[in-house]
């Protein structure tokens, strides 16, 4: 039995909190970040009970897409992982050549949008819900092979509409921030909004 020291139950709480902020880093970059092997990533992961990348990604998605009122699971552009209707939301993109600028290794502003819009309409907790309108600014470009990581919180409450904020990021770097103010359309009896 490993017996318990004070840089083990630090590092664990390090890899706690890394992997809340980014459930997408894998053992060798977890590994970096805490300037240990990969091996005592996985030994630590093992003792936290923490499951390995794949089997994280599949377990939040499966949860998250439970939850899921406000758009069908093709609507939402990327994978959601992350879910609280009416609080706040996850999900990553995975960039590919596909989905670049011609002749270059920049992905299209298109998809950062289209990522940041769905999960700000999947973090409304109502069936049916609309845009009605958006103020954003791009930060930075994404490139192919980049993951990106966009965050939705849930905020005030207006007259059946809600404001959303939503903060994408690509690795460290932040490349989209927007503001969405979502309406709710045609509330059922007892609806939340």
């Amino acid at each position: 039995m490993l017996k318990d020291n004070p840089g083990r139950k630090s590092r664990q709480d390090i890899l706690a909190k890394t992997l809340a902020e980014n459930p997408m880093m894998t053992d060798s970059e977890l590994a970096s970040r805490l300037g240990v092997s990969v091996s005592t990533v996985r030994l630590d992961r093992a003792l936290m009970g923490v499951p390995e990348l794949r089997e994280r990604i599949r377990t939040m998605a499966q949860d998250a897409m439970s939850r899921l009122r406000s758009l069908s699971p093709g609507e939402v552009i990327g994978e959601l992982l992350e879910l609280e209707p009416g609080k706040r939301a996850l999900s990553v993109l995975r960039t590919a050549k596909d989905m670049a600028f011609r002749f270059t290794d920049i992905v299209s502003d298109n998809y950062v949008y289209s990522q940041a819009s769905s999960i700000a309409v999947a973090a409304i907790n109502a069936a049916k819900v609309i845009i009605d309108s958006m103020r954003g600014e791009y930060k930075g470009h994404a490139r192919v092979g980049d993951i990106l990581i966009a965050r939705a919180k849930v905020g005030v409450n207006h007259e059946g509409r809600k404001i959303v904020s939503v903060r994408t990021h690509a690795g460290e770097k932040e490349i989209f921030v927007g503001r969405f103010i979502i309406e709710v359309l045609g509330q059922e009896v007892g609806e939340e909004i």
